[in-house]
């Protein structure tokens, strides 16, 4: 099974390559790919190039993979006749341009024709073509996009579903972390915050901003810098300088690696350092040179879970590498939902949209997991890295969840 799964990826792959390079030769041919019914198509515009390549390569793409290549091993997508479909991709580099996610996503519906269309990586991508796959009846798994305006997004697109949460559910629940420890005496009440002046970024500082100041604290600190920062050198300083025991950067891979980089070199250790996208990378302590104890993000995992613990195993095997420790898992559980829609409700895009708004799944999240007015709820909003493992913390711990462990360490 194990070689079917490889020879199903590197199809996969492919099949991703020569679209690729197709539609950098011809982008403005018509696509030949036929819309019998002797395969499902489905298409996804991904950043393979560009600075957002590394958090989609490691959340977004690989999971696209093993679901495919486990379907296409396992005969297709089942039908409710009980016949089953292969599934033939068509997959575009979006470069890390908003503008080029929106032409590809428009593409793959009015060329390519393709039956369903799996969404791009990251918050600001998702919102760029949530008016494309409403406007083209697609149901819009947006599986990698943190925003508080889920809500009024259904309602405006209800063919649309927000699989991590909002804005407010994770800074509310590091909030309360924060609170617990300032009542400790573990740390005082300044905040240095920073954040990408982008999709992600601009949502979770607008949450963060009010829910920090009604809890008491001082933002000593707060910057904001443009995606394409790379040197933050300057930042670190001046957040040193604050005097804050409490650091928080809602930030993507790469300035996240970065910054852990340049904490390194400038000492910059206080006790509560909260990063975004990229800290729950199972390379992230390859980059922050094995000292990670401590180090806080978005998302973390009950190492004791079963069915998150053999969905890593799988991946590791077919992938060739880990999952990441928030959006992976998201992700994967996303298309599980989608086949099983499929198979009840058959290939008609409103049929699936409207089975996955209103059905019970059983996924690596669970026997019974449901949206929520088109949301998922059931997430891990904090985790931090202890002994080696990016585990989902809270106050008291308990559920599936550690306690804290506050101060961090000293870097090694």
């Amino acid at each position: 099974m194990k070689s079917s799964f490889e020879g199903a990826v590197r199809a996969a792959r492919h099949l991703t390559t020569c679209a690729v390079a197709a539609l950098a030769i011809t982008a403005g041919a018509t696509s030949a790919i036929a819309q019998d019914r002797d395969k499902v198509t489905i298409g996804y515009a991904i950043s393979k190039s560009g600075p957002n390549a590394g958090g989609a390569d490691m959340t977004v793409t690989p999971n696209y993979e093993l679901w495919i290549a486990e379907v296409n091993a396992a005969g297709g997508l089942k039908m409710p006749d009980g016949s089953q479909l292969p599934i033939e991709v068509v997959a575009y580099d979006d470069r890390s341009s908003a503008e080029e996610v929106v032409r590809a996503v428009e593409r793959l519906a009015t060329q390519d024709k393709v039956d369903f269309i799996l969404p791009p990586w990251g918050t600001g991508f998702n919102l760029a073509v949530a008016p494309l796959m409403a406007k083209f009846g697609y149901p819009h798994l947006a599986g990698a996009a943190v925003t508080d305006k889920a809500s009024d997004f259904v309602k405006r697109w209800d063919t649309s579903f927000w699989f991590m949460g909002g804005s407010a559910d994770y800074v509310s629940a590091f909030t309360d972390i924060l609170v617990a420890e300032r009542e400790a005496g573990r740390i005082n009440d300044k905040i240095a915050m920073i954040s990408v002046a982008d999709g992600f970024g601009i949502d979770l500082v607008k949450a963060a901003r009010p829910s920090f100041e009604a809890a008491g604290f001082d933002i000593a600190y707060d910057k904001t810098f443009p995606p394409q920062t790379s040197d933050f050198a300057t930042i670190v300083g001046e957040a040193s300088n604050s005097e804050a025991d409490t650091f928080v950067a809602f930030t993507y891979p790469p300035h996240t690696f970065a910054l852990t980089k340049q904490a390194k070199v400038a000492s910059f250790n206080p006790p509560v350092f909260y990063l975004g996208v990229g800290a729950g990378f199972p390379i992230y302590p390859k980059i922050a040179g094995g000292s990670v104890e401590g180090t806080m993000s978005l998302g973390g995992i009950d190492p004791n879970n079963k069915l998150n613990a053999d969905y890593r195993n799988k991946h590791q095997e077919v992938v060739g590498r880990a999952p990441d420790y928030w959006g992976s898992v998201l992700i994967y559980a996303s298309l599980q939902i989608l086949e099983q829609a499929i198979e009840r409700v058959g290939l008609d895009k409103a049929a699936v949209a409207e089975e996955i708004s209103t059905g019970t799944f059983s996924t690596v999240l669970g026997a019974q997991t449901r949206l929520e007015d088109n949301q998922l709820r059931a997430i891990n909003w904090v985790g931090q890295w202890q002994d080696g493992q990016f585990v989902a913390v809270s106050k008291d711990g308990g559920n599936g969840t550690a306690a804290v462990k506050l101060p961090k360490p000293d870097w090694e």
